[in-house]
């Protein structure tokens, strides 16, 4: 989920920026520092939209810059736990498919995909299914769920997300027309 914050932190201006103190320099510097990166609190950092309050410079011994602590809005990303999202696959490997879920991936297992046989197809870069014709590859669009979460904040890289697409209403957009289709033609009721 999207979220638009207040929070503060520390910012350090490097002696040839003293000069320019400004609410811009101190946003393109906390931009720098934390778009991209994870918390646990807030989640993943999307953007620094405004800056509010810079407070006064602090000189530390030994450090050429000046450090102020400033208060700001910023978008984030942090997906609530069951929170049902749209995605793109990003990538297939051997046992599943990476998700892109807003600025974030996670990862649909191949378990947590559909209840039938799914290999992998190297040469596709697609998991198919060797029941019926259904395949998942690269960029197609899926619906998935939140299942599991794991934030680390020291190695954003080694946070996961854990998605499932097994339950009714989740799984790639194609398939989910398919069915919405037969239940049309068919008379039948949504699960």
């Amino acid at each position: 989920m999207y979220k638009r914050v207040r929070l503060k932190d520390t910012v350090e201006v490097p002696p040839k920026h003293l000069a320019d103190v400004t609410d811009e320099r101190v946003k393109a510097l906390l931009q720098d520092k934390l778009e991209g990166r994870m918390d646990e609190d807030v989640g993943s950092v999307v953007s620094v939209i405004e800056v509010h309050d810079i407070g006064e410079g602090a000189v530390l011994h030994n450090r050429p810059g000046v450090y102020y602590e400033a208060e700001f809005d910023a978008l984030t990303y942090d997906p609530d736990m069951q929170e049902v999202a749209d995605g793109t696959v990003v990538e297939t490997v051997e046992f599943g498919a990476f998700v892109g879920i807003g600025p974030v991936d996670g990862l649909l297992h191949v378990s947590q995909i559909t209840d039938e046989y799914l290999t992998f197809d190297g040469a596709n870069q697609q998991l198919a299914s060797s029941d019926s014709d259904k395949t998942l590859g690269v960029d197609d669009a899926v619906r998935v769920r939140v299942v599991t979460k794991s934030i680390d904040e020291r190695n954003p890289r080694d946070s996961k997300i854990g998605l499932t697409a097994k339950q009714p209403g989740l799984g790639k957009h194609d398939w989910l027309e398919g069915q919405r289709k037969h239940r049309e033609q068919t008379g039948e009721e949504a699960n």
